[in-house]
């Protein structure tokens, strides 16, 4: 998979650009649920579009190409996979995924390896496209080069994943109100989930 991405990084890195309402909305979400402080790593990290501005230093992907252009924002990176961290134990304060868990092929050990990785008591972070949202049933059924590859998850999904690797229960925070295309201003985060299209939470470790 992560070949689509690495052919197609800039055509990645460009959609930030012509959707930045709703790549800023998307950065503010995170924020309300992101540390601020600690030793952070974004797993998944692609071009650095959201560890940079969020400040956190650390990076894996598996996209070559992409994390060329993450190194060039300031983020320290590394050619990794979720699966595998090449990192010691409860090395990290906080780990980001922003959709990452939508393309990997197994979120239980990804989720597994970051409990791996992260200090007692830290905080996994992510941002999800909600597949019972409106987007994400727009992306369902829009033929997108990178979205036609994702498996997309629902919040009982991730619920349930946080639960059976040792991780709190989230509270969740939603923006994006309206299909990408259509966004002329920035839009608001709240609480909850089931109207907005993107979803951030931060589940606390609890026990590995």
């Amino acid at each position: 998979m992560n070949n689509i991405f690495d052919r197609n990084w800039v055509r990645y890195d460009d959609w930030y650009h012509r959707n930045e309402f709703v790549y800023t909305s998307e950065i503010e979400a995170i924020k309300r649920v992101l540390p601020s402080k600690g030793e952070g790593l974004e797993i998944g990290v692609g071009t650095g579009r959201f560890a940079s501005p969020l400040g956190v230093k650390f990076g894996i992907d598996s996209s070559y190409n992409m994390i060329k252009v993450a190194r060039k924002r300031g983020v320290k990176v590394a050619v990794a996979r979720a699966e595998a961290l090449p990192f010691k134990n409860e090395y990290f304060d906080y780990l980001l995924a922003v959709v990452t868990l939508s393309f990997v092929s197994d979120p239980e050990r990804v989720l597994k390896e970051a409990g791996r990785v992260l200090k007692k008591e830290g905080y996994f972070v992510a941002g999800i496209i909600d597949k019972n949202s409106f987007l994400g049933k727009f992306y369902l059924t829009k033929k997108s080069i990178f979205y036609s590859q994702a498996t997309l998850l629902g919040i009982e999904d991730v619920n349930n994943l946080l639960k059976s690797c040792g991780f709190s229960a989230p509270a969740y925070y939603q923006t994006i109100f309206d299909i990408p295309e259509k966004i002329r201003s920035p839009e608001k985060t709240e609480e909850g989930f089931g109207k907005g299209g993107f979803v951030v939470f931060a589940s606390k470790k609890l026990s590995f």
